[in-house]
């Protein structure tokens, strides 16, 4: 087997495989050319089956398998064929494939035979990333992505369930600036919106929200939700309708907020089995932001240098280069946008908890920046940190950036 960047020999046996929702387009060929016509396999054990036994009836030695990787498509077959071909598998970005068809002259037309002609001239050269190296970050990827759609979900349950508290109990869950206000995820607003529920709006006693919070929930806590509770108007006339979709709602909002629970606890474990656990020891970033940045950093080595990087996420600005003329505009927005956000939070975090970040943060604020252009302008700086801590896998020192960054600035 041929070490990654180094060309192929002649006679070794690559298998191009371009996925598809039901069929994976398969090319079979060696320096002299295809070794079978193209195939159309189906994507289950019998088209696996059908390449073992064209590769069997070849009895070439262990092939070079090139796999596109599209989303959730290529896993099924590129994690079965890894099984049985240990480090065989090889896989391409879609953008690399398209470069190697622009560099075949068939940038326009995209077909399937023509991925397989790409993915064969780019596995001839030694390029691709070995698939088992994806597998960690695959995963990690699936849960962060996960993740981020519960998230969206809390949050819409989290506005539902305030709305229809604001209607049983007018004025109880006032928002920010007017009053103390009431956070539904702690076990006060647990205790709160349970008893709403059970007394179809009416206010309980103290002891009934100090019975019904699943945490602690102090007693002067409690009269004062209560005392809250009793000066709001009475609830509507359909109060019990109301309640009991409410009762439902809480019910699916705790279960969604146990989920949330459980996969964090999760990314912790997949975090912990990739490079992306030295991103922890950033002051301010915790195993949440962490594992959001690297699912989509990783493997690192694909990025020349930390502009390359930072270019990915979408945050660097839109260059317009035409002879003398040099504009640069707003930021791209190229990358994706959990990769994008995941950096934004890794900023802002070294901001809250790094001395060095926070001064810098302050310098850009007394340069005039708005609050959301300096954070933009300091996740340059922590892409860069970020990109050389997966680099060395050494963990992150504040006195040594503060004396790395003071000789820059001299």
């Amino acid at each position: 087997m041929s070490v990654l960047g180094i060309a192929l020999d002649s006679a070794t046996v690559i298998v191009a495989v371009d996925p598809g929702k039901a069929f994976n387009r398969v090319w079979i060929s060696d320096g002299s050319g295809l070794l079978t016509d193209p195939m159309s396999l189906p994507v289950s054990r019998e088209g696996v089956c059908r390449l073992e036994s064209e590769l069997v009836e070849r009895g070439r030695g262990e092939p070079v398998i090139a796999v596109e990787a599209t989303g959730s498509l290529h896993r099924a077959w590129a994690s079965e064929l890894e099984r049985r071909h240990p480090g065989s598998v090889r896989v391409f970005a879609p953008s690399e494939t398209k470069a190697a068809r622009v560099q075949l002259g068939s940038g326009r037309f995209k077909t399937d035979d023509r991925d397989c002609a790409a993915l064969t001239y780019l596995t001839r050269q030694g390029l691709g990333r070995r698939y088992r190296e994806q597998a960690a970050v695959e995963a990690l990827r699936a849960a962060v992505r996960h993740r981020r759609s519960l998230v969206a979900d809390r949050k819409a349950a989290q506005q539902r369930l305030h709305d229809q508290l604001n209607v049983l109990c007018p004025g109880l869950s006032a928002p920010a600036g007017h009053g103390r206000t009431l956070a539904l995820e702690t076990p006060t607003g647990l205790a709160v919106l349970a008893c709403a529920a059970a007394f179809e709006g009416r206010a309980p006693k103290p002891r009934s929200l100090i019975c019904r919070a699943p945490g602690r929930l102090s007693t002067a806590t409690a009269d004062y939700w209560v005392a809250r509770w009793r000066a709001c108007l009475p609830p509507p006339a359909d109060a019990a309708a109301r309640a009991r979709r409410l009762g439902r709602d809480l019910v699916r909002y705790r279960r969604l907020l146990a989920d949330v629970g459980d996969l964090d606890a999760e990314i912790g474990e997949l975090l912990a089995g990739t490079d992306g656990q030295v991103l922890t020891t950033l002051p301010g970033v915790a195993e949440n932001r962490a594992a959001a940045f690297a699912a989509h950093s990783l493997t690192i080595a694909r990025f020349p240098d930390a502009e390359h990087l930072y270019s990915a996420t979408g945050l660097a600005p839109a260059l317009y280069q035409s002879a003398t003329l040099n504009r640069r505009g707003r930021i791209s927005r190229q990358g994706l946008a959990e990769h994008r956000d995941a950096l934004m939070g890794i900023a802002w975090g070294l901001s809250q908890r790094s001395l060095s970040f926070a001064e810098r943060y302050a310098e850009l604020r007394a340069r005039g920046m708005a609050p959301i252009q300096a954070r933009v302008a300091l996740a340059r700086h922590a892409c860069r940190l970020a990109y050389r801590l997966l680099r060395t896998q050494q963990p992150f020192d504040e006195q040594r950036y503060r004396r790395g960054r003071l000789s820059r600035e001299r």
